[in-house]
């Protein structure tokens, strides 16, 4: 269903309307001009799009939970990171003729299609978009960056404390609660992201739980001591 983007709010537009207050505002009814925007729902479970399909959209995560994966020479699933509210995705395809991976969601989703033929003309006539768009691409670099470095250099049970520190800081920016909160993607996902097994996973919540870090029932998370938490994470790098 195409709708028009005057109709939609600014806050809907995550990244692309310059949430950060120091990217420009984007004039919504100058892009109208540029890009026609299709509301579309994922069902838990669906793709939004397959590797190997060919590059024609980017996405904008408006509500739900999205995953990245890709499968490994030994036909394992790999999962490169989990998305949510304000998350551009497909961005990974720019500059390629297909998606190198697979986008999934991991519950029933909203999402923005975003032409990318019409986005990349719509950048050249509108600087404040090619500026907000440049910044959400640096920010994936860096994140991506520091996940690569503390997957490599730090222990088990750190990963896991740097991961939901990460879901919490995530959470508060889009005013939910930092404190509690529902992981969306089960065990086997979150030891698949972290290079982990899932017992490690699930011994490494025990842990935390145990030192009265957390408390986790199911996927129910609550961060009892968030400053306990961070100091036992001890990752040289922060999470941006």
């Amino acid at each position: 269903m195409a709708i028009a983007l005057s109709q939609v709010p600014a806050k809907d537009f995550g990244i692309l309307a310059g949430l950060a207050p120091q990217r420009p505002e984007i004039d919504i009814h100058a892009l109208e001009r540029h890009i026609l925007v299709a509301q579309r729902r994922v069902r838990a479970g669906q793709r939004v799009y397959c590797g190997g399909q060919p590059f024609h959209m980017l996405y904008l995560v408006r509500a739900g939970f999205i995953k990245t994966c890709e499968l490994s020479a030994d036909g394992r699933e790999r999962i490169s990171g989990f998305r949510m509210q304000g998350d551009l995705i497909g961005a990974e395809a720019i500059g390629l003729t297909r998606y190198p991976c697979d986008a999934v969601a991991l519950e029933d989703s909203t999402i923005w299609e975003l032409p990318y033929p019409a986005m990349l003309d719509a950048c050249r006539r509108l600087p404040e978009l090619e500026t907000c768009l440049t910044a959400a691409l640096a920010d994936e670099i860096r994140r991506d960056r520091v996940w690569m470095l503390n997957i490599g250099t730090l222990p088990a049970d750190q990963r896991v404390a740097m991961f939901l520190l990460d879901l919490a800081r995530r959470h508060a920016q889009l005013g939910f609660s930092s404190r509690h909160f529902i992981l969306r993607m089960g065990r086997s996902d979150i030891a698949s992201f972290l290079a982990l097994t899932h017992e490690t996973v699930s011994r490494a919540l025990s842990h935390l739980e145990h030192l009265g870090h957390v408390l986790v029932h199911r996927r129910d998370v609550r961060l009892l001591d968030v400053v306990a938490l961070s100091q036992f994470a001890g990752a040289t790098t922060a999470l941006n």
